[in-house]
């Protein structure tokens, strides 16, 4: 018999732990509500559940955090639409959620590319991380996006590495040390971007250049 969402919600409630929320406010992952289930919990419930759209939405509309974790894990990316994936997205209230809805989901949507170009330019601090958390999935994951697709990307990283927040930039550096992990012209290409930023007159350029050519220095070629 399915689970309900009920059932899941007991689960959760029975899995936190007030230790785990207290931690995870030091990572600065502050939702609004969170049990503190501990993250081997949620992937096997994940596993349990499987790939069901419908719990998904009623998951993320509870609110709570790992409901909300859970729910960018059990959606489907083929059936999942671009409106519902906007709404999730402009919900965003720690990087935790983020981050997981981009490494389990949103790489594997038919709009992935688009949203990146989308979400790198919006004002909103959790949506530019988005943009960027995404493009470092991609990176990883999209074995068949070609080059140029990334050349766009390094366009955007020095565009946005004047962005001061800190989860923005944290982004941008992750999204251009796996641009440069993926092959070795792109590694030559990330380089050079991180080499420009390093010598930026933005602090959060410089830092995001310096610690990117750290990492792909020490790198032989593909990552």
């Amino acid at each position: 018999m399915p689970v309900t969402l009920d059932e899941i919600l007991s689960r959760l409630r029975a899995a936190g732990s007030p230790a785990n929320v207290a931690g995870m406010s030091r990572y600065g992952i502050r939702p609004a509500l969170a049990y503190g289930v501990a993250t081997p919990v949620l992937r096997a419930l994940a596993r349990e559940i499987g790939r069901n759209p419908a719990m998904a939405g009623l998951l993320w509309a509870t609110g709570v955090h790992e409901a909300r974790l859970l729910a960018t894990m059990v959606a489907d990316a083929r059936q999942i639409s671009e409106s519902e994936i906007e709404k999730w997205v402009y919900q965003f209230d720690c990087w935790s959620i983020c981050d997981s809805a981009c490494l389990h989901l949103l790489w594997r949507t038919p709009f992935s590319w688009r949203k990146v170009r989308e979400w790198s330019v919006a004002e909103p601090e959790y949506v530019r991380r988005a943009g960027f958390a995404l493009l470092a999935s991609l990176a990883v994951h999209d074995k068949d996006a070609p080059d140029r697709q990334f050349h766009m990307a390094l366009r955007l990283i020095r565009q946005a590495a004047t962005d001061e927040r800190n989860y923005v930039r944290k982004a941008v550096n992750w999204a251009l040390r796996q641009v440069g992990k993926r092959n070795a012209a792109l590694r030559r290409k990330a380089i050079e971007t991180a080499e420009k930023l390093a010598v930026a007159p933005s602090g959060s350029a410089r830092w995001i250049g310096s610690n990117a050519l750290r990492e792909l220095h020490g790198r032989a070629g593909v990552g």
